[in-house]
């Protein structure tokens, strides 16, 4: 390796060793050269292990593959099937039951449903806008997209289309009747949002355009205000999440509003996956001192760009959080940002951003379980991303208990080595490898202690159904194969093992990625199959996409 530094025992690149001294390790107060020291020999415990666990892989695919061309025949015989999977240990035995037991999770994970954005943390923009899509403007999402049609002059044009902004206004109106009902009439109808000082307290006085004084069905709904001299701002409450709304009949969108209502705007990507995995090509050392540095600066909140749009030069950081006053006068601040998590990658990959005492490019998986926790230290004491103090490590592409159990081990290490309490690191599972599907719930017994969510995702785990089996025959196309009997299976057996694993009010079940951004009209339409089939969680590519 050329420009390296050689440090406990292991040989680092250059970059990556100038931002840990430099940069990530000040502040921790943990010691540099007991750091490196503890890093060399987690490396050299754990790399064989990992080794292990591939070579294991490869043995069990080629007794399949060994088996689907002996038995050419077609249909399989389901339980000569089974048999020999359990034989070769591709199927392992279930034990009792029993409840995950996982603590200090943040509400955003275990007891608020929402949409959950992954980005490419290497993309220093798109990392930010991320972070901030916390709160998204409704009429922005509807208005941009094909979730309002084009039709009868409501087209998306160079220019601003009134017709469309009034078809916005009146698609927003029935959102709010959804979300925060009248006690009559509805949002459409409301040419006033008031609010009336009563003794020391403020009511929200809410007149339609004939007249008549409405109110909230509930009124605990109402949960707070800002109030300028040109502005309202009106803070409702949905099922756990907040809505914005924004009053000034002045304004060239609220004059268009009866009740003047310029923005509407949501609470909306309660968390992100910061991803270092499957949307970033990271395959050396400069590129994961990129992925390492971006993340760092999340973590420490001082995370920024600047760049170019429309001729005039932008600056993009982290929102701060947002500031109300209550009903009964009392201040009130929410968060500002998502709740933000890390993808790392799984235990396939090596990299030779660090090079072992055996002369070997280390596992990547070990390497980012380190270094992402480490940028994460300078989260716990400010508090400013987990309010309950973790770090949440989302984990992909693990085939079964074996290799479940190989991260909460590596986890464990990762703690003890930055001294960090048991149980600090979270880890989410993803079910997109077969083996790990009909393992789940042996899976997720092995990380009982630290799961915080389990998610499907029709790609990766269609991708492994076909690896696993290429030589069982011809599979279908694409298109064709979502609306196979095993993919509802999948989604249904992924629901129900984590509900009898207890994962209510701890951890998340969540949905795949919507992977068509410019197709909001039918997500709308198709993507509410997801809470449906019982997730409190599912994946956009977007801050438009979370909005809606």
């Amino acid at each position: 390796m050329n420009n390296s530094v050689k440090i406990g025992g292991l040989t680092v690149a250059e970059s990556l060793y100038a931002l840990i001294h430099a940069d990530i390790l000040p502040d921790t107060g943990i010691d540099e050269d007991a750091f490196w020291s503890g890093f060399a020999d987690l490396i050299h415990d754990l790399s064989p292990i990992n080794h292990a666990l591939l070579k294991q892989r490869d043995e069990i695919q080629a007794k399949l593959d060994a088996w689907h061309q002996q038995h050419p025949e077609l249909p399989i015989d389901l339980e000569q099937y089974k048999a020999f999977l359990k034989d070769i240990d591709y199927l392992v035995p279930e034990g009792d039951d029993f409840h995950i037991s996982t603590e200090n999770v943040d509400a955003e994970i275990a007891q608020i449903a929402g949409p959950q954005l992954v980005v490419p943390v290497n993309n220093a923009r798109f990392a930010l806008n991320a972070a901030n899509a916390r709160w998204g403007s409704l009429y922005d999402a509807l208005y941009g997209t094909d979730a309002i049609a084009e039709d009868q002059g409501c087209e998306r044009d160079q220019g601003f289309n009134v017709l469309r902004a009034k078809r916005v206004i009146l698609r927003s109106a029935a959102f709010l009747d959804q979300a925060v009902p009248l006690t009559h009439g509805s949002h459409v109808q409301v040419q006033q949002y008031a609010l009336v000082k009563q003794g020391t307290g403020t009511l929200l006085q809410i007149t339609l355009n004939d007249n008549s004084t409405a109110s909230l069905q509930n009124n605990a709904q109402f949960i707070g205000y800002q109030d300028t001299d040109r502005t309202q701002c009106i803070l409702l409450k949905s099922h756990d999440l907040h809505i914005e709304l924004h009053i000034d009949a002045t304004h060239h969108i609220g004059k268009h509003s009866l009740a003047g209502v310029k923005d509407i705007i949501l609470e909306s990507a309660l968390s992100t996956i910061q991803d270092c995995e499957d949307s970033v090509a990271a395959v050396d050392a400069e590129d994961k001192v990129l992925v390492y540095r971006n993340w760092l600066g999340l973590m420490k909140g001082d995370l920024q760009i600047s760049f170019d749009k429309n001729g005039q030069q932008c600056t993009r950081r982290l929102n701060p959080d947002r500031y109300y006053t209550t009903p009964n006068g009392e201040d009130l601040s929410l968060h500002g940002r998502s709740l933000l998590l890390v993808r790392n990658v799984g235990h396939l990959m090596c990299n030779a951003a660090i090079i072992d005492q055996n002369g070997n490019e280390i596992p990547e998986g070990i390497l980012d379980a380190v270094v992402t926790s480490l940028c994460a230290l300078h989260d716990l004491n400010a508090k400013n991303n987990s309010r309950a103090g973790s770090i949440y490590i989302v984990k992909p592409k693990m085939h079964g208990p074996e290799e479940a159990a190989f991260t909460n081990t590596l986890f464990n290490r990762v703690e003890d080595l930055l001294g960090l309490a048991r149980y600090t690191l979270k880890v989410g599972v993803m079910d997109e490898e077969r083996r790990t599907t009909v393992n789940l719930k042996e899976c997720i017994r092995a990380v009982k202690n630290r799961l915080f969510f389990i998610n499907t995702g029709f790609l990766d785990r269609t991708g492994d159904e076909i690896h696993t089996s290429m030589h069982a025959g011809a599979v279908l196309p694409k298109d064709e194969i979502k609306a196979q009997p095993w993919i509802s299976a999948y989604e249904n057996w992924n629901v129900e093992i984590g509900l009898a694993c207890g994962l209510t009010g701890k951890a998340q079940i969540g949905k795949g990625m919507w992977a068509m951004p410019d197709e909001m009209a039918r997500m709308l339409s198709e993507k509410q199959a997801h809470p449906l089939a019982g997730a409190n969680c599912a994946w956009v590519p977007s801050p438009t996409v979370a909005t809606l």
